[in-house]
């Protein structure tokens, strides 16, 4: 019997986020468990130990940072004949342009830290050009697999008919998702009918709330356990972010067949194919103009993802080809040292 390679998935973000449902999703897919032994490693955020790892491959979901440069190096070093893959869950195009006040400096890291890695994984298309475009690493070693969680559930949620009245924000409550502009751009809106329902915690919750005091329209739900429950609440779906590597959100609200507004930044930009509605949200008064449109209908239902697990599927044969050229890549090199 063939062994299974043992693929080794370092994390330093254990929260209910993205990245951990994503992670969670590949390690647990059935399909990937026949080719190899998917397995976890909680590690501290810029605190890695130079070991020998017990693995085939080694997979990275890791928050790259000055801090954490030497020991990644380390980890290269006691594992010089093992494949070790990148995944950029965080940085983008937005990212830098919005928090990063030494660019060259920030970019001089990621070439670094991506160069100790045999393969960068781009979770957009857009991410994946501001890659290429910065320089990060040579264009061949970038591989494009866009994110994904089981869609399955979301896509059981029923419709909602008519109008869109309820609006939904869904996410961490950060700056970086851009409610707060959100929030007082759906203030000016005079119909008493409409509702702004946000999903999520986060630091700007107080900021957030005391921007929308005193419109008995905006609700804040919290955190919601069952992710299904927020779509099946909501006409429509709005990510006015100002910085966002993919934006699972957008491919969840999607397949449960509510429209989706993106703001046209980064990876957003990925979901206008499956029928997202990718427009300028850079000020209060595009936000409110794209409001406008929907509540007139103006924004068309025409998920092209409702009924498919055509997303699921490319991810986990992508996730599958990579885990395979790896596997042999490893072997040749161990035979040939």
């Amino acid at each position: 019997m063939t062994r299974r390679p043992v693929v080794m998935h370092l994390i330093d973000d254990t929260t209910a986020g993205g990245v951990m449902r994503v992670v969670d999703f590949l390690v647990t897919s059935g399909p990937l468990q026949d080719q190899a032994r998917h397995i976890t490693r909680q590690v501290a955020r810029g605190r890695i130990r130079p070991e020998r790892l017990k693995a085939d491959i080694i997979v990275s979901h890791l928050t790259m940072n000055w801090r954490g440069l030497p020991g990644l190096a380390a980890l290269r070093v006691a594992n010089p004949m093992t494949p070790m893959i990148h995944v950029e869950h965080s940085y983008t195009a937005g990212f830098v342009a919005h928090n990063v006040a030494r660019p060259r400096r920030f970019r001089r890291m990621l070439r670094v830290g991506f160069g100790l890695f045999d393969r960068i994984v781009a979770v957009s298309a857009g991410q994946a050009v501001w890659i290429r475009n910065a320089g990060l690493c040579r264009s061949d070693k970038v591989a494009v697999i866009p994110s994904c969680v089981d869609l399955s559930a979301l896509r059981a949620v029923p419709d909602r008919a008519g109008p869109v009245r309820v609006f939904g924000a869904i996410g961490r409550l950060d700056r970086q998702k851009g409610f707060d502009a959100l929030v007082t751009a759906f203030r000016t809106l005079p119909q008493a009918d409409i509702a702004l329902h946000v999903y999520g915690q986060g630091e700007e919750e107080a900021s957030l709330r005391a921007l929308a005091a005193g419109d008995p329209r905006i609700h804040f739900k919290g955190f919601a356990a069952d992710p299904t429950r927020p779509y099946a609440e909501v006409d429509a779906v709005v990510m006015p972010s100002r910085w966002e590597a993919y934006g699972l959100v957008a491919i969840e609200a999607l397949s449960a067949g509510r429209p989706v507004i993106c703001a046209d930044v980064d990876g957003l930009q990925d979901h206008a194919p499956h029928g997202a509605a990718v427009v300028a949200l850079q000020t209060t008064d595009d936000i409110r103009r794209v409001l406008e449109r929907a509540i007139s209908g103006g924004i068309e239902r025409r998920a092209t993802i409702r009924s498919a697990s055509r997303l699921e599927d490319a991810f986990l044969e992508s996730w599958w080809d990579l885990i395979a050229v790896h596997g042999k890549a490893r072997r040749t090199i161990c035979v040939a040292g």
